[in-house]
């Protein structure tokens, strides 16, 4: 082997060396950065998520941790077949009402994802939206940020005589529909009103045992 390709070799060691040492440092680098950010990640997280749940269920009503009581449960009745998250909100150990992410599917633009939290007597605590694809200045007015409309489900009660006023108010209903956008409205007011008849039988389901922190056990 000639001199010049001794070297040239002896180059080609050199720079991946080079390369392998600055490819596990990198990696050390990113692992560390993962291990430093990743609780403050996860505690921002469960924040944001708890800031959600009271907006839709008032602390004054329960005294149990409510992110630590989750449950995941299926039901074509919340609006998909997969599961869903509810939390369970008791009263010294008492359940006395509950949040679930549920879907309105036939909304104009697709589905709609929403947070609800209702007692188990057909009182509807709150509702907001956590996901949609609706027409922008018009569907969207179902978002808190653009308008107020989410807000009226707030103290609704659902019983067996007004059953037929839980619709929108062009089909005979109590609740406003937006100006050239009926099928939003309509879809997240039938999703709501599913969802809080549900409820209403939850409580016979609930097993005795509380779930492991962070987890969410299955309810049949």
């Amino acid at each position: 082997m000639s001199t010049e390709a001794r070297l040239t070799l002896a180059t080609l060691r050199s720079y991946g060396i080079r390369l392998a040492l600055f490819a596990a440092l990198t990696t050390g680098l990113s692992g560390v950065v993962h291990l430093l950010t990743g609780p403050v990640i996860a505690n921002q997280a469960a924040l944001q998520q708890q800031a959600l749940l009271d907006n839709v269920i008032p602390a004054m009503l329960y005294n149990n941790p409510l992110r630590s009581e989750c449950y995941a449960v299926t039901d074509v009745a919340l609006g998909s077949t997969r599961p869903h998250r509810l939390w369970l909100a008791r009263m010294n150990g008492r359940p006395v009402a509950a949040a679930i992410e549920i879907q309105a599917p036939d909304g104009y633009s697709g589905s709609i994802g929403l947070l609800m939290a209702a007692d188990f007597h057909g009182k509807v605590l709150g509702v907001r939206v956590t996901q949609h694809h609706e027409t922008p200045g018009l569907g969207d007015k179902i978002e808190l940020r653009i308008s107020d409309w989410i807000r009226q489900f707030t103290g609704k009660q659902l019983t067996k005589d007004n059953d037929r006023a839980w619709a929108v108010k062009k089909d005979g209903g109590m609740f406003d529909q937006f100006t050239g956008a009926t099928i939003t409205p309509r879809a997240v007011v039938s999703a709501v009103k599913r969802a809080t008849t549900w409820l209403e039988s939850l409580p016979e389901r609930i097993p005795e045992r509380t779930p492991a922190i962070h987890s969410c056990a299955t309810i049949q």
